[in-house]
């Protein structure tokens, strides 16, 4: 029986390869989890680590110091939002009651008589000076006999910081004289008289005062009676419902401040 002899293979001269191939395989694998665990989201993990240091703090387990892990801006902080400015913690609305309690007392023997009038409205608390206390018929020229009560109201009002619009108001019987060719030229002028008594008179300060005419368009009661036509022949002092700080234009004298429009402005 004949062997056969065997023929000798060739070396195999690539065999280098695999081990090649298998370490860039694990060099591509060894960069990309690299890669990966730089894109982790430092947002998260900064809050993750803010919230394990609070637990331990409150269970008492470490006396953890405060973590260094910086929070990801990932939006605008309190420091990029615009500064609001804070409002004052009571608005004047809320002094409103004490100050008719206040003024009520000051001008109690004027109320009596029925020349002063108060009351709290919707703008405001309004003290209304009627005519038949404060100006004779047709006239813009407050009474002599009347100022020491708009001295206790100025004085009463300055100290309180309060924002004060004076306002001239009618009744509806057409006027026509040298001095005032209509009610809105007579109701205008004794608003801006009393402002001006106040500022020159009693040192209320102008920044925080207005002044304007309505001549016979807002009425308090009917123009039909007598009665009716004196109620609304007034000047009402009215103390502005709003936040109580200065306005932020200082230096302005008497302006045309009207909530309530139309007025026409002396």
């Amino acid at each position: 029986m004949s062997q056969k002899r065997r023929r000798a293979s060739a070396p195999n001269h690539e065999r280098w390869l695999v081990s090649y191939a298998d370490f860039i395989t694990l060099l591509f694998a060894f960069f990309v989890v690299m890669f990966a665990s730089s894109q982790v989201d430092k947002g998260k993990i900064g809050k993750l680590a803010i919230a394990i240091e609070a637990a331990f703090k409150d269970l008492g387990i470490f006396n953890l110091p405060s973590s260094k892990v910086p929070p990801t801006r990932v939006g605008p902080t309190q420091e990029d939002l615009p500064t609001v400015p804070e409002l004052p913690e009571q608005s004047t609305m809320s002094n409103l009651p004490k100050l008719q309690k206040e003024l009520a007392q000051q001008l109690a023997s004027e109320i009596k008589r029925g020349a002063v009038a108060i009351k709290v409205g919707r703008e405001g608390l309004v003290v209304s000076l009627r005519e038949v206390g404060f100006f004779d018929s047709g006239s813009a020229d407050v009474k002599l006999k009347s100022e020491p009560s708009v001295a206790r109201i100025a004085k009463i009002l300055e100290h309180g910081r309060y924002q004060v619009r004076i306002e001239g108001h009618t009744d509806n019987v057409p006027i026509h004289t040298p001095r005032f060719a209509s009610n809105w030229e007579l109701s205008t002028s004794r608003a801006t008289e009393m402002a001006k008594l106040f500022i020159t008179r009693y040192d209320f300060p102008p920044e925080r005062l207005s002044a304007a005419g309505y001549a016979e368009f807002h009425p308090v009661a009917s123009n039909e009676t007598a009665e009716g036509r004196a109620l609304n022949r007034r000047v009402d002092i009215v103390v502005v419902a709003s936040p109580s700080k200065s306005p932020s234009r200082p230096g302005s004298s008497v302006a045309a401040g009207a909530m309530r429009p139309p007025a026409f402005v002396h």
